[in-house]
């Protein structure tokens, strides 16, 4: 018998699907990259070599489907945030270790800054416009909730608060923007693999199994940015130990669990994106 579906059901699946899509096509593209020679110090040095279009273009793919998984959950708030802290993450890049960094040790090569700079802008103003439709749409759906506002409102402190860093502070803002954003996207990762395993599940050994998987999701994240901070700070990559490009592999590897997690869970929902 031919199973039923809606428009919107097999959409959500799909906008799902592409995220696990888009973090393959990410890994593959580094994979290359790290199998061609290069030592990358992190995965987000990608972003200088042959994998740089797939970095760029695998996490704006990622923000784009975290935006269309459109609801009023606190878990889908914290997603819509954590797109635009991806947007972030791909287009500010990492600070990389280069002749032309004196008399600091790593950097932004200034060769970079006009494009980071160019495209900071236009991710900027892109997302405050899609804050301000976001707000008209909700309004006129009839969906607008004081948890909606908090994400618009967070999300636009965060765009004018990087935009005013940047200006007022560049240097700071080139060695640290991309760090911080990283780490707060997989925080906000981790919340929210929290709250889906905190939340009630079906029962049964289905329901017991989903609890389990984002609870590991949860605490993984955040065991492996604990200890990629200890690794940093105690010096251990002046070991040879990429502890970094690890540490970012782990987190990338459990982003992809949770999400393969979430689309088997929601399979079947009719309406997965109006959950409360």
């Amino acid at each position: 018998m031919r199973i039923r579906t809606t428009s919107t059901q097999r959409t959500y699946r799909y906008v799902r699907l592409a995220i696990i899509g888009a973090t393959v096509f990410l890994a593959i593209g580094v994979a290359l990259e790290v199998a061609g020679g290069a030592a990358l110090p992190s995965v987000s040095a990608a972003y200088y070599g042959p994998a740089g279009p797939v970095f760029v273009g695998a996490l704006s793919a990622i923000a784009l489907a975290l935006l269309g998984l459109s609801g009023r959950s606190l878990e889908q708030g914290l997603l819509d945030i954590a797109a635009v802290l991806a947007l972030a993450v791909a287009y500010v890049p990492t600070t990389i270790a280069a002749g032309v960094c004196e008399p600091v040790l790593r950097c932004v090569p200034p060769e970079v800054r006009a494009t980071v700079a160019n495209n900071g802008v236009a991710v900027a103003s892109v997302v405050l416009l899609g804050a301000i439709s976001g707000a008209i749409l909700a309004r006129v759906q009839k969906t607008a909730s004081r948890g909606v506002a908090a994400t618009i409102g967070v999300i636009v402190s965060l765009t004018l608060g990087a935009v005013v860093w940047a200006s007022t502070a560049p240097e700071g803002f080139f060695a640290m923007a991309h760090e911080v954003a990283a780490v707060s996207f997989f925080v906000l990762i981790a919340a929210v693999a929290a709250l889906a395993a905190w939340r009630p599940q079906s029962s049964g050994r289905r329901g017991a199994g989903l609890r389990h998987a984002y609870g590991v999701v949860a605490g993984g994240i955040i065991v492996t940015l604990v200890l990629l901070v200890v690794g940093i700070v105690t010096g251990v990559e002046r070991t040879g130990f990429p502890v970094v490009f690890v540490g970012e592999s782990i987190a990338l590897a459990l982003f992809g669990v949770f999400w393969v997690v979430q689309t088997v869970e929601f399979w079947n929902d009719a309406d997965p994106g109006l959950r409360e």
